[in-house]
């Protein structure tokens, strides 16, 4: 071998790379060693009269298609639990009158809807919230900060989620608890989804359901946006269950917290762009354990990549505004500050294997033609990471053959999609993630992100009931 050595700064940028590149790859291991907490189904058999906790569904909408909030109360009205241990509330604000007049329309059609119209902030019955809020310390933004006492909440689906919540809370005063479960306008939840939470709320204090694209082949858009959920939602977030030793996130949808928790710590926080991973952590930082939920719930992911940017830079915003000033409110340790930004480092990093993992091989290849001139130890950690790369990934891709067979019931369809989100275009993916990582921030730098900027739903997984997907679906 009788390369020229490189320049020196093009060793140490290279070696920047590679040691970046590792350590991305290194905290994927990390959480794959963690341990997941299932929720056991297998008990559901055993349920008797007096196990069924009550189930109250939030469902929050703003100016949505009728024909899509159709489709997600066609799930719901196969869902196996008692009829009168449930309740679904659709919960608008009073101003969308055109959503609340297709939900009055979809009360003729499926009986178990309830339509809790949200008011302006200036209604009295905005008072019920306040009080709330000024008896409880966890509640921190109310008290202290640059939020306290404000009252004009930003309008979103987390206002919406907070007066409904008081509003129901005040109705079981002094009788029982209940769960609180939440969807979005397109989910389509599995027939088992509430036996899920009665069974797994014996065990644990939340309870979160995967989630999977049911339009996945819809565009190229589609299936990589897919891609995103099959990744983390189904592969990596599982583990953030860890017995209760790592902090963890909620997903936004599907899940199941007790009534009387969510009444402890404070309900939601509504000055971040995204509920999710704030109420998480404040709930684990209050001894709260959570199980998962095997079988996923079902939703459509944007069409094109401009509406996956603007979903994308609004989760973005969200994380970079709960992992700063929230952590220290919530009165984090150094090292459980540095459990929580783990969580959002697999974001940040997509873009770490786009740029590792061609110049390992270029240089790689140098070295094999005797052209290279790195030192052999950065060749050595080349080898590794690349190595270890193509173990990853092949476990990546065995996951998304099994799990795509929820949604999609031929082999060819399955075919199509690995072809699509193929490991060469998935290194372009990570590249595309730089830019609603780059406008989140921008967006969480000036305060953005406070307005319900709502991912735009087209009814995409209709097609998913005229094939009688729901009975396929519930078989396996």
């Amino acid at each position: 071998m009788d390369g020229q050595p490189e320049p020196l700064l093009f060793v140490i940028a290279y070696t920047f790379t590679q040691l970046l590149y590792l350590l991305s790859m290194g905290i994927d291991l990390y959480f794959f060693s963690l341990p997941t907490n299932w929720v056991d189904m297998s008990e559901a058999k055993d349920l008797k009269e007096g196990d069924y906790p009550f189930i109250i569904l939030f469902y929050p909408v703003l100016k949505e298609m009728e024909s899509t909030m159709r489709t997600t109360f066609q799930s719901l009205e196969k869902v196996e639990y008692p009829r009168d241990r449930f309740k679904v509330i659709s919960i608008p604000n009073a101003n969308d009158l055109e959503t609340i007049q297709s939900l009055e329309n979809l009360q003729k059609e499926f009986s178990f809807l309830e339509i809790l119209q949200v008011p302006s902030i200036s209604d009295e019955s905005w008072n019920l919230v306040w009080d709330a809020w000024e008896k409880n310390p966890k509640a921190y933004w109310w008290h202290v900060g640059k939020y306290a006492k404000r009252k004009d909440l930003p309008p979103k689906k987390t206002r919406q989620l907070i007066y409904a919540f008081y509003h129901v809370a005040k109705q079981f005063e002094g009788k029982e608890d209940f769960l609180v479960n939440y969807i979005d306008a397109d989910s389509c939840i599995p027939t088992d989804h509430f036996l899920a939470g009665a069974v797994g709320i014996r065990h644990y204090d939340v309870l979160q359901a995967t989630n999977i694209a049911g339009n996945l082949n819809a565009t190229w858009a589609a299936s990589f946006h897919a891609f995103d959920h099959l990744q983390w939602d189904i592969r990596k977030y599982p583990h953030l269950s860890a017995n209760g030793k790592h902090p963890f996130w909620v997903l936004g949808k599907a899940l199941f917290y007790k009534g009387s928790d969510l009444l402890f710590v404070g309900s939601f926080h509504p000055w971040i762009a995204i509920e999710d991973p704030e109420v998480g952590m404040r709930l684990w930082m209050n001894g709260k354990k959570l199980g998962i939920i095997n079988k996923p719930v079902i939703e459509e992911v944007p069409c094109t990549f401009h509406r996956g940017i603007v979903q994308r830079k609004r989760w973005v915003c969200g994380f970079f505004q709960t992992l700063t000033e929230p952590l220290t409110r919530l009165g984090m340790t150094p090292y459980q500050k540095f459990l929580s930004w783990l969580n959002f480092i697999p974001c940040l990093s997509l873009w770490v294997n786009s740029i590792g993992l061609p110049i390992g091989i270029w240089q790689l290849i140098l070295w094999l033609e005797g052209r290279g001139g790195l030192p052999l130890w950065i060749i050595v950690l080349s080898i590794f990471n690349i190595s270890l790369y193509f173990l990853l990934l092949i476990s990546l891709y065995i996951s998304v053959w099994k799990n795509t067979a929820l949604v999609l019931n031929s082999w060819t369809a399955r075919l199509w999609y690995i072809i699509r989100i193929n490991p060469l275009f998935s290194l372009f993916w990570g590249l595309f993630w730089l830019i609603p990582i780059w406008i989140g921030y921008r967006m969480y730098a000036g305060e953005g992100g406070l307005v319900w900027d709502r991912t735009q739903k087209v009814d995409a997984n209709a097609k998913l009931f005229k094939n009688n997907f729901l009975s396929w679906f519930k078989r396996k």
